[in-house]
């Protein structure tokens, strides 16, 4: 989950927040571990293709990244060890590194199998360990079996904090595991010098559009396919409207057969995954961002859509519930309900002028509070705590 010269958006955002780390003073070393993938399997898809081209290392925006192969099986199988397989892949290679770079902390995103490795690893060193929960722990991984709880009840025992990026994320960690003096809740942020200031370079192909929005992996609990049944009610009304879909994913064939049959052919683009800069220009362009998922740790996406001025809908009790206050600057629909999720988008397109007012509220919350640099004073809050108690 850390791009490189082959996936440069798969984990942006931890990226983001790395870069932010640096210019705050600290010294920083990624460890991304991939999976191993010999021949034939490097032929199997698309996907484990992918993985064999990543580089050893490199060096991106400065920093240096390695990635190390450990043993990893297809479909997610035998999960319940990945950390032990992740930690013998790249043990060597973390001693290598503290020879040269004598680390003080450790900082592993995602629990299973990261930071299962990043425990292990640390038996060696004894510094501080730090956890960032994303969601996949929590809302997949979580309910596998129950070799898999235990890996995950073992690395929240043995780790120094455990930071989620949303209170949704919190409140299920404190009533799986416990260990509350260890959570802590960190909303991750946005980065405003990739933000599009003005006018973007596509708004000349959708002068006549009202466009909607949605930026995600397409699998089934993104609600993509809500906002496909929405739109196939609304062009009723709206008949100038437009739905861009970016993102791939094993949906993706399902989705646009439901196009077809809706007959929306003329009112859908699925642009499938997209550099993050053509993503950011078309939020720029956007009327209204539209992302009813049902299992969101947070979503980076609606705060980059709030940034741009742009009115989100989210559905209620998901991560991004701690920044959409309803009616202000989102709204916040049923999960699975289409009704809702009519009238959500409906509302927005019919009252253009609370529609704006309300993605200027937006802005200016995400402006003040979610950015990286927000994000990165806090992050060092707790290294320092960390480090002086060792």
């Amino acid at each position: 989950m850390y791009p490189s010269t082959v996936k440069e958006i798969s984990g942006i955002f931890v990226h983001e927040q790395a870069i932010e780390l640096v210019k705050h003073g600290c010294e920083i070393k990624i460890i991304s571990p991939v999976p191993w993938v010999p021949f034939p399997i490097n032929w199997m898809n698309a996907k484990w293709k992918a993985y064999s081209q990543i580089p050893s290392r490199t060096i991106i925006d400065g920093i240096d990244i390695y990635y190390p192969r450990y043993l990893a099986f297809p479909r997610a199988m035998f999960f319940a060890s990945s950390g032990r397989r992740m930690y013998r892949g790249i043990k060597r290679l973390v001693d290598k590194i503290y020879h040269e770079f004598p680390f003080d902390l450790i900082h592993a995103h995602v629990v299973l199998p990261n930071g299962y490795a990043a425990m292990l690893v640390n038996k060696r060193y004894n510094k501080s360990l730090v956890v960032t929960i994303h969601g996949q722990d929590l809302q997949v991984t979580f309910y596998k079996n129950i070799k898999c709880e235990r890996a995950l009840a073992r690395v929240f025992k043995k780790s120094d904090k455990i930071i989620t990026v949303s209170t949704k994320l919190k409140n299920m960690a404190r009533e799986n595991f416990g260990f509350s003096e260890k959570i802590i809740m960190l909303n991750n942020g946005v980065n405003t010098k990739k933000l599009v200031v003005g006018k973007s370079n596509l708004a000349s192909n959708y002068v006549d559009y009202k466009i909607i929005l949605s930026v995600s992996n397409l699998i089934a609990s993104k609600g993509v396919d809500l906002n496909l049944k929405a739109i196939s009610r609304l062009v009723k009304k709206h008949s100038n409207l437009k739905y861009v879909v970016i993102g791939d994913g094993p949906e993706i064939n399902n989705l646009k057969k439901l196009t077809f049959q809706l007959n929306l052919e003329n009112n859908v683009e699925f642009l499938g995954g997209s550099p993050h800069d053509k993503v950011m220009d078309y939020m720029a362009i956007a009327n209204v961002f539209s992302l009813p998922s049902w299992r969101e740790g947070f979503g980076i996406v609606y705060l980059e859509a709030m940034a741009h001025g742009k009115p989100v809908i989210g559905c209620i009790g998901e991560g991004i519930e701690d920044i959409i206050e309803n009616g202000t600057t989102g709204l916040l629909v049923k999960a699975k309900d289409l009704d809702s999720l009519f009238e959500a988008i409906d509302f927005l397109l019919s009252n253009p002028e609370e529609c704006k007012t309300m993605g200027e509220r937006a802005r200016e919350l995400v402006l003040k509070n979610y950015t990286w640099q927000k994000n990165a004073e806090k992050i060092l809050e707790i290294y320092h705590e960390l480090i002086e108690k060792l």
